[in-house]
Parts: C-alpha cells; structure tokens; sequence
C-alpha cells in the first residue's frame, strides 16, 4: 500500500508576513510545496493532503488541483480552532492555529495508510522523500516510527533565530527524546539556543527535526487523547502550541513505540523570514540547471 502525504499548510507566517505556503519561489513561479509534490510523487507516496485553514483552502485549490489531477490522489483537511478540542470547553478564543500535532490529528478522517508529515514551506530534497516512502512501504512494525534528521548548521537561517527540533538519538538509531528550541540562532561562529534568559551552545552536527516524520496510523488515537488533555491545560492560554515533538515524546517515554532517525546529509532550506527568498530562489534556479528538476516540474 503506498504511503500518504500529509502537508502542513495552514500556518500563519506572521515572521514572514504573508501566504508564505503559496508563495512563489522556483524559475517558473512554483511554490516549495511543488518541490515536495514532485520529489513525493516520484518516490512512491500514493495521495497527499494539504492540511489548511478555512480561509486559504480555495486559494490552495485553486494552485494545485491542476498540478495533481491525474497524477497523485490528493485531498485537503482543515485545521480549525475547534477542532478536536473537548465539546464541554465550549468556544476557544484564539486566532493562531493549535500547532503542528494538532493539524495532523485534523487529517485523520482523510490517512488510512502509514504516513509522512512535512512542513509546507520547507525543501527537503528527493533523498528525504525516498527513505521515508521505503520505510513506510516496508515497515510493518505498528509502533514503529520516523523522522529525518538534518545537522543542525544545515538549517540556520541568516536573517533571523529559527525553531527547530532538537534530537538525542540512542545507540539504535532509535530516537530518544525531541526537545522544541524556539530561538536558535548562530553568533560568532557558534550555535545557540535562548529559553528566557538563559543561554546554551549547540553543536553543529546535533540532529534536529525539520518536521518530516514517518508514521503508522497507530499515532491517531494516541495524538487525540494527548491533544484533549492539552487543549484542557491549555484553554485560556491563547499562544499554546501542541507540536508533533510533544506526541513523539509521549510514545517514546510511555513505551507506546520507537521513532527511527534516518540521517540526511543533504542541505535543507526553507523560508522564515522574508529575507531568506532570494537565497531559496538561487538554491531552487541552480538545481533546475544542473538537471535535479527538469525545466517545468508540471506540464
């Protein structure tokens, strides 16, 4: 069964001030979610879903309706404020969506097969999408998860501190614990990450999770049971996120399954700030012309 494609998409960008998800960055006008599409399609997942809010889902549509039709089966769910939080906590009064957690559990009704999960305005590269699509084809552990880990000098941003999840793999391979840093950033030659007033130094080569996580469909019940409870600690507390490294630390550190880290040596890049689009355009451009994508990635 092939796997399927779960694009997180529904993100505000308030850093980079726009739809930074249907932005424009490769030669002929396409979007980094393009690039995932294709490098996706030819790996071997068999449906994407495009997770979004109410208000772009038209607008998403729209772009990629004609990329995919007749290639990949795809699909959109929405992430919305009230969904999956616990009818008795009535209305929520907030306007950012719940996290990256949260808007996969928004995609359950539409995966019935094992499934990555990767961040819209994020590239990864082909090799990313091959492993991934071999270990979901093959793995038939249930409990057996995901991730791909790039070195974290590989994912820095220049104009700005950038969110990163930041790995402890054990002897295995096997993940041990995934810690979300939101402020990391380098100064002088050295990486850092700051939690209030407190600074820490980073190694360069410590694994970080891009948000590309492989997952049997297990992590559903799992990801709703945690959410309900953290959406009841979390109510009045309108900025909470509920991210995808909060549900992997509960599987692992509640013995509910193991997270295989599979090392990437590639460059990642992705756009915070919007600063960061004319290196991301270069990066897309050289690609194209040392024949990685053919001229138009969609005829």
């Amino acid at each position: 069964m092939k796997p399927t494609l779960l694009i997180l998409a529904a993100g505000i960008g308030s850093r980079y001030g726009g739809i930074k998800q249907l932005d424009q960055f490769g030669p002929n006008g396409e979007t980094i979610i393009d690039y995932s599409l294709y490098d996706a399609i030819r790996a071997g997942f068999g449906k994407v879903v495009f997770i979004v809010r109410q208000e772009i889902k038209e607008t998403a549509e729209a772009v990629f309706t004609p990329k995919l039709q007749g290639k990949i089966d795809f699909d959109f769910a929405i992430q919305g404020i009230q969904s999956y939080v616990p009818e008795d906590l009535g209305a929520v009064e907030r306007t950012k969506p719940w996290g990256t957690g949260h808007a996969t559990l928004c995609a359950w009704e539409q995966t019935d097969t094992p499934f990555a999960v990767i961040n819209a305005d994020d590239f990864y590269g082909r090799d990313a999408f091959e492993t991934m699509a071999k270990f979901l084809q093959t793995d038939t552990n249930d409990k057996q998860h995901a991730m791909i880990g790039y070195e974290l000098k590989r994912t820095l941003s220049e104009n700005g501190t950038v969110s990163r999840g930041v790995c402890v793999e054990r002897p295995d391979h096997n993940l041990d614990s995934v810690v979300e840093r939101t402020k990391i950033f380098e100064e002088n030659g050295t990486i850092y990450f700051e939690e209030g007033e407190t600074r820490t130094e980073l190694a360069p080569e410590t694994p970080v999770s891009m948000n590309f996580w492989g997952f049997k469909p297990s992590m559903f019940p799992i990801t709703r049971d945690l959410f309900e409870k953290y959406a009841r600690e979390n109510i009045n507390t309108p900025k909470a996120e509920f991210y995808i490294p909060t549900v992997m630390t509960h599987i692992i550190k509640g013995g509910l399954g193991d997270c295989r880290v599979f090392r990437i040596a590639s460059d990642w890049f992705g756009v915070t700030y919007p600063e960061d689009k004319p290196s991301v355009q270069a990066s897309l451009n050289a690609l194209h012309e040392a024949g990685v994508y053919p001229g138009k990635l969609w005829d």
